[in-house]
C-alpha cells in the first residue's frame, strides 16, 4: 500500500473531493482523520473506511474556530501520535460573483476558509513535522489559481494566494523535510455539482468532458506519496487541458 501507517488529515473530508480523498487514503493503508463540520457526513465516511479494512476517525471542526482546529490536531495526536499529511481540502466558491458585487463580507469568507485555514492547520501541525524531519502538505487550489476565467474576485484571488502560499512553505522549509505541493482542479464531477454541469458545455476543455472527484483522490494519494518525494512546491493542473488552451 502507497500510504501504509501514514495518518492523513483530510479537511471537508464528508463529501465531494474530501470524501473521495479520505477513501481512498483508506484503502492505500493510512489512518485518515475525517475534519468537517458535517460531523453526521464525517462518521459514514469514517465507518465506510472502517468496514473496508482501513483505520479512520471523524473529528467535527469549524476551519474558521482556532479551538476546533487546535482540537481536530490534538485529536489525531493523542489517538495516533503523530501527522504525516495533511490534504487542506475543504473551500468554498463565490459563485462566479465579480469584484464590484463582492461585499467586504463575502471577501472576508471567502479568504477566512480558503487561505487563512490552511495557514493556521500548517503552522498547527509544522513544529511536529520539522522536529521529525518528515511531513507532507497538499493543498487543494484551482485552476482558479492559474488563470482568471475559472471563478469570481474572491474565489481567483483566495486561490492565487493558496499557490503563492504552497510555494513559500516549500521554499523556506523543504530544508527541514516538508514537502508541499498544490492541486489545481478544474470542473470536478461531484454529487454537488451533478445537476449544474448537466447545462455546462464541455468543448473549451481539450478533453471533452468534467473530472471525477476520484481522479483528484488519486492525484492527492501520488502527491502524498513517497513517489513524488522529489516534487515540492508544484502546482499541478487536473483539469483535462482547459489551461493550456
Amino acid at each position: 500500500m502507497r500510504l501504509q501507517d501514514k495518518v492523513a488529515i483530510i479537511t471537508g473530508a464528508a463529501s465531494g473531493m474530501g470524501k473521495a480523498e479520505a477513501i481512498r487514503f483508506g484503502k492505500e493503508g493510512a489512518k485518515v482523520v475525517v475534519a468537517d463540520l458535517n460531523i453526521e457526513g464525517a462518521e459514514t465516511v469514517a465507518q465506510e473506511i472502517n468496514s473496508n479494512g482501513g483505520e479512520a476517525l471523524a473529528v467535527k471542526v469549524n476551519i474558521t474556530d482556532n479551538a476546533d482546529l487546535e482540537n481536530m490536531v490534538k485529536t489525531t495526536m493523542d489517538t495516533y501520535g503523530q501527522i504525516d499529511v495533511v490534504v487542506n481540502n475543504a473551500g468554498i466558491f463565490d459563485k462566479y460573483t465579480n469584484s464590484l458585487e463582492t461585499t467586504e463580507q463575502q471577501w472576508d469568507l471567502i479568504f477566512d476558509i480558503n487561505l487563512k485555514a490552511i495557514f493556521k492547520i500548517t503552522n498547527l501541525v509544522l513544529p511536529d513535522m520539522i522536529e521529525r524531519g518528515n511531513g507532507t502538505i497538499v493543498n487543494i487550489a484551482s485552476i482558479a489559481g492559474i488563470v482568471a476565467q475559472m471563478g469570481g474576485a474572491a474565489y481567483t484571488a483566495s486561490k492565487h494566494a493558496v499557490v503563492g502560499y504552497t510555494k513559500h512553505i516549500a521554499a523556506v522549509y523543504g530544508s527541514n523535510g516538508i514537502k508541499i505541493n498544490a492541486i489545481a482542479p478544474g470542473t470536478i464531477r461531484t454529487p454537488l455539482t451533478a445537476d449544474m454541469l448537466k447545462t455546462r458545455p464541455t468543448d473549451k476543455i481539450p478533453l471533452d468532458r468534467f473530472g471525477n472527484d476520484y481522479e483528484v483522490a488519486d492525484l492527492a494519494v501520488f502527491l502524498a506519496s513517497d513517489e513524488s518525494k522529489f516534487m515540492n512546491g508544484a502546482v499541478v493542473p487536473i483539469d483535462g487541458g482547459y489551461t493550456i488552451v
